[in-house]
């Protein structure tokens, strides 16, 4: 592992996890099934508004009726809306008694939504330490996240030794109600670290693969693909990225086209390429890491590797027309997004192996 902060993956937080003791809610939402809707509407800005502004005057209006969880659930409206600042009061007044509104702090005060004060830490850390039965379904999500402050070395001196072991207690053996975040996280971890210990991040990969999670998916195919940790197998290798790629994992996306590429398969490698390629940099990119849950980093990694081989058929004529102003501009592409991957691939293409 690489000990310079500046080249350290940026990791992302862990979203609020699903309360059991929220149960109640479900009456309500029965009644009301439009309020709970809210986030499908987004697509028309004018219904989305509106529906926006009667769930803020049902719970208004729930709140003068002595309905205490109305606070959180206004709080929380606020922070979907990006209304960070709301959101802040909202939760702030409410953190002596609700342990989500501590949690949604200590994830907000973090990442800097709404606010310069980084006191993420502390909150995190109520969280993982209340022996409250109700802060329970929070305290693998507060772990990820507090792990994440000491990979980071943000508001705690840095240490990987602590944030791998509150990665190991987040990610509780696998267990598919635990943070399944934090599995994949262990396999990253560890298959970065130096030394390597392949064997462990095979495990969690597969741990966090088994429970849903598309960047270990991704990343099991490259393991199978290359025998890291496991004997190589190249068909559940093909599976695994396959798979990946069509749930949208943009860095299983662009080893398939490095696949497609060195297999000759050029009609292919151009339509999969392109498409990925193409692709927003600046707008693209955190869009898919919300959906996808992918770091943002192997993202842009996927594009770059798509763009490069996408560049070279056009240098070439291979499965298109060739076009070498346009290779040009997908190289160029491929710079801004990862430097050090197209570097290591224009060495290849220098030595005649691309």
């Amino acid at each position: 592992m690489n000990t310079h902060c500046g080249n350290r993956m940026k990791l992302t937080s862990e979203k609020l996890p699903k309360n059991p003791f929220y149960l109640s809610l479900s009456p309500y939402a029965a009644k009301n099934p439009k309020l709970f809707q809210w986030r499908k509407e987004k697509t028309d800005h004018y219904n989305h508004a509106n529906l926006v502004d009667k769930a803020l005057q049902l719970l208004k209006e729930r709140i003068r009726r002595g309905d205490t969880l109305a606070y959180f659930l206004r709080g929380q409206l606020y922070f979907e809306e990006g209304w960070y600042e709301e959101a802040l009061e909202q939760f702030e007044e409410i953190k002596e008694k609700d342990h989500q509104a501590t949690y949604q702090l200590g994830v907000m005060y973090y990442d800097g939504l709404g606010t310069t004060t980084d006191a993420g830490v502390e909150y995190m850390k109520k969280i993982v330490d209340s022996p409250c039965p109700k802060a329970r379904h929070l305290q693998f999500a507060a772990a990820y996240n507090l792990g994440r402050a000491y990979y980071e070395g943000k508001g705690v001196k840095r240490s990987d030794e602590e944030a791998e072991r509150l990665w190991l207690f987040a990610a509780d053996n696998g267990n598919p109600k635990a943070s399944v975040k934090a599995q994949s996280i262990l396999g990253l971890y560890y298959s970065t670290k130096e030394p390597k210990e392949l064997e462990k991040a095979f495990y969690w990969h597969s741990e966090a693969c088994g429970n849903g999670n598309l960047e270990s998916q991704g990343a099991l195919g490259l393991m199978y693909f290359y025998g890291q940790g496991i004997r190589q197998d190249t068909e559940a290798a093909l599976h695994c990225l396959r798979e990946a790629a069509e749930r949208g994992n943009v860095y299983a996306q662009g080893n398939l086209v490095e696949y497609y590429y060195k297999m000759k398969f050029f009609t292919k490698c151009v339509a999969f390429s392109k498409r990925i390629a193409d692709y927003d940099e600046v707008h693209d990119i955190p869009m898919i890491a919300q959906l996808t849950d992918c770091l943002p980093e192997f993202i842009s990694k996927g594009m770059a590797m798509a763009s490069f081989y996408h560049a070279r058929c056009l240098q070439l004529g291979l499965g298109i027309t060739k076009d070498e102003a346009t290779a040009k501009h997908y190289y160029s592409k491929a710079c801004r997004l990862n430097p050090a991957l197209a570097d290591e691939l224009h060495t290849l293409l220098i030595r005649q192996r691309i």
